[in-house]
């Protein structure tokens, strides 16, 4: 089985609320230290810190990047 096919649907993101980092590996297929790092270079949505352990990203703004991806893979 290929990574790719383990892509989750995109209804299956909620319209409001956040995810966690387990979450969004769901729907975009990299590591997590890929993650982390198109986040620090500024490819990926900043994250929220709702405590010191606790890390969420808006489930709006997941949404929009990988309906962004689907449309650049398009054209």
């Amino acid at each position: 089985m290929t990574k790719d096919s383990k892509i989750q649907d995109l209804q299956e993101i909620p319209e409001t609320g956040l995810l966690r980092i387990k979450q969004i590996l769901r729907f975009v297929p990299v590591s997590r230290s890929c993650w982390w790092a198109g986040v620090r270079d500024g490819k990926f949505p900043k994250p929220l810190k709702l405590s010191e352990r606790v890390t969420c990203w808006r489930a709006a703004d997941i949404r929009a990047l990988i309906e962004g991806s689907q449309q650049e893979a398009v054209q």
